[in-house]
């Protein structure tokens, strides 16, 4: 795959997406989603890593949309790219693997969209987030009216988006947006270690808990408590349940496969 403005590799069963645009700093153009877009695509298809770290090149990690590529567009080309981006997001947001976002710097607008879409954020101390679209005369149009409000609460949320004020790193640890606070300079050391430490656990039992809490949080307790349960059975009877067992049981470490 051709990528000019992302960089991607895999290692020991983990992906490294970087959004790579430095100068502009990391802003989303329509290149970069539609890499984007095909990456996550073959990631799904491929289902050969565990894990995925998203971060940006530079001092950014996504400072938002590129402005003068969407600033003269009809409205209904407006609602096709609204469409777009918040189609991929939701993509990344259900893939099969647990999705990581070290955030290095300015997460605005769709960079903070993109880290919304992500299981996990760790952020640089360094880090920016917020949503400033208002300022532009529009709405955040990925997914940023509805997981903002989800993972920190209606009035936060409400907030950042009415004033598209900026939080500090702190702040974002504070109100629930970030799971943790690290130097830059062990920004990816920290994410890097969170997913080795996820890719010891049984990988079928780490999907099937992904979908169980995405799919309860988006329905009732009762309704969640059969997600769970459904989930919970799809783990028994594999060869990772009985290896997780057996291993517990013999006080060694167990050795999973991800085979069903």
């Amino acid at each position: 795959m051709d990528l000019k403005n992302i960089i991607y590799k895999e290692e020991d069963f983990i992906g490294f997406l970087s959004i790579n645009r430095p100068k502009a700093m990391n802003a989303l153009n329509m290149a970069v989603l539609d890499e984007l877009s095909m990456l996550i695509e073959k990631i799904q298809a491929e289902n050969r890593i565990r894990a995925l770290i998203i971060t940006g090149e530079g001092k950014a990690f996504v400072a938002g949309a590129d402005v003068s590529e969407i600033k003269e567009l009809p409205k209904e080309e407006g609602r096709r790219i609204a469409n777009k981006g918040s189609t991929i997001f939701r993509r990344i947001e259900l893939l099969n693997l647990p999705v990581i976002a070290a955030v290095n710097g300015f997460a605005l607008g769709g960079g903070l969209e993109l880290a919304l879409s992500c299981d996990i954020r760790i952020a640089s101390l360094k880090a920016q987030f917020g949503l400033p679209e208002v300022g532009l005369g529009i709405i955040p149009g990925y997914g940023g009216t509805q997981r903002l409000p989800r993972l920190i609460g209606e009035g936060l949320a409400k907030e950042m988006i009415f004033t598209g004020a900026m939080v500090n790193a702190e702040k974002a640890l504070q109100i629930g947006l970030v799971n943790n606070l690290v130097s830059a300079e062990k920004l990816m050391e920290t994410a890097i270690a969170l997913a080795q430490k996820i890719l010891r656990q049984g990988p079928i039992a780490v999907r099937c808990a992904k979908r169980a809490i995405d799919q309860g949080m988006n329905t009732t307790l009762d309704n969640g408590l059969k997600i769970e349960n459904d989930q919970f059975t799809r783990c028994y009877a594999t060869n990772d349940q009985r290896e997780g067992m057996s291993a517990f049981l013999e006080k060694r470490k167990a050795n999973f496969t991800g085979l069903e």
